[in-house]
């Protein structure tokens, strides 16, 4: 029988839930949502080892590319920079790829080629983004999204923690905040709670894991999600360097990387583009039999010295010769690995687990969860209510075997850093000068 909504609204006000991960993109904004649609602030509870923005999640970052079209713009609106995006290509198989990309905006039907303009050779690209080099876009296509930008990232994230914060909301930070294991009912069928690493036990009808890159090392996943990071660093530009900067838009090239409009302290984060590193290690999560290959993140939280293999310098250099040449006699700094997990199909993983009943996954990312920061924990909310659409609990269930999580859909298999040089400085606090300049509320993935 149905949930009347007024039984509904009752089981919100009364029902605890526990949010492990809560300092992230899929944790925060599923408190948010348990917030927005009714249950009562101090029956929730934020987990995490970090404070909001935890110093471990993808979006505690500078910034974050939006998608072509913005759908809640409300929520967003005191982050969101509409400054435009430029998705750019120029070799055979990436025009291709940007051809099916505008293709499937026109046939989608809802009016994007209004918002979404193709851009036939360098003349068209110039007129959108004059400040990139002619001799550097030769032969290059692209489209031009009028409606993307780019999210203030970790301070969006942190509205969120003084909201939640605002309202009664419960946090555990630190060894009492950082996941051991589920507490199980005697049969171990069901999930009644959490304890962390310092013994402490938190008690609750629900338990939702959005632990991010973190996940799989928590609790068996059984392979569907592969943690891999990505790569950065930063340019420091003067005030009257950044000047011409402000509000260009987002320049993407899936063969070379990215950059953004310089921050209000001159900053430029520019970005590689690759299939990831994984970091693999012998380790057993919750629920698995034994060890298993687990390719486990290092956050610079716990790492600070920690930054990116020796290719990633040549390759993010690469980017700022094409994409910014003037700058580069720049100095990098804060040369970051930063960490997503995948899943074999870049869909979200968004369930309960099968062998616990009210433990539930809310994880996968796939390096695009950011951009569904003002939805996705509606989505959470409509999952632990059993009121999940057909087609999103269809495309986010429990599915282990289907596929490759170490490929997923990128274009070639992660490498992993055991067979690279250049990123772990362990014991040296003081390489390139990168940690000991590292910006409040950056650290996440690009």
């Amino acid at each position: 029988m149905a949930t009347t909504p007024s039984a509904l609204l009752d089981s919100r006000k009364s029902t605890k839930v526990i949010v492990i991960g809560g300092g992230g993109t899929i944790g925060s904004s599923t408190a948010l949502h348990l917030i927005r649609n009714g249950y009562t602030p101090s029956n929730v509870t934020v987990l995490d080892t970090y404070s909001i923005p935890s110093l471990q999640s993808a979006g505690n970052d500078l910034n974050k590319i939006m998608g072509i079209r913005l759908r809640n713009k409300v929520d967003l609106q005191p982050f969101f920079n509409n400054t435009g995006r430029l998705d750019c290509a120029h070799s055979e198989q990436g025009i291709r790829s940007l051809e099916t990309q505008y293709q499937s905006l026109v046939d989608a039907g809802v009016g994007l080629e209004d918002t979404n303009e193709w851009l036939d050779n360098e003349d068209e690209i110039l007129l959108r983004m004059p400040l990139l080099q002619r001799d550097n876009i030769k032969n290059w296509k692209a489209i031009f999204s009028h409606d993307g930008g780019w999210l203030a990232a970790a301070k969006a994230i942190n509205a969120i923690g003084v909201y939640l914060q605002d309202a009664g909301v419960q946090f555990g930070f630190g060894p009492a905040g950082t996941f051991k294991r589920p507490l199980l009912t005697e049969d171990g069928a069901s999930c009644v709670g959490i304890e962390t690493v310092d013994g402490t036990r938190y008690y609750a009808e629900k338990a939702i894991l959005a632990a991010g890159a973190w996940s799989p090392t928590l609790v068996d996943l059984e392979g569907q999600c592969c943690s891999k990071a990505w790569v950065y660093a930063h340019l420091q530009l003067t005030t009257s360097e950044a000047a011409p900067y402000k509000d260009a838009p987002v320049v993407y090239n899936a063969d070379i990387g990215f950059f953004f409009e310089p921050n209000e302290s001159g900053v430029i984060k520019v970005c590689d583009e690759f299939p990831g590193f994984t970091h693999f290690e012998m380790h057993q999560p919750y629920g698995a039999a034994h060890a298993q290959r687990i390719s486990v993140p290092r956050s610079h939280a716990q790492h600070p010295t920690d930054t990116y293999p020796d290719a990633s310098e040549t390759s993010i250099k690469h980017a700022i010769a094409t994409f910014l040449p003037r700058f580069q006699h720049k100095e990098l700094f804060n040369r970051s690995l930063c960490w997503c997990t995948d899943t074999a199909d870049a869909s979200l993983l968004i369930c309960e687990h099968p062998r616990w009943r009210n433990f539930i996954l809310a994880t996968g990312d796939s390096g695009h969860s950011f951009k569904l920061l003002p939805n996705i924990g509606k989505n959470v909310v409509e999952l632990l209510e059993g009121r999940l659409a057909g087609d999103l609990k269809e495309a986010w269930r429990w599915r282990p075997g289907e596929g490759d999580a170490l490929k997923s859909v990128r274009a070639g298999p992660a490498r992993d850093l055991g067979d690279m040089v250049g990123w772990c400085h362990d014991g040296d606090m003081d390489v390139y000068g990168d940690r000991n300049d590292k910006e409040e509320g950056v650290g996440g993935k690009v």
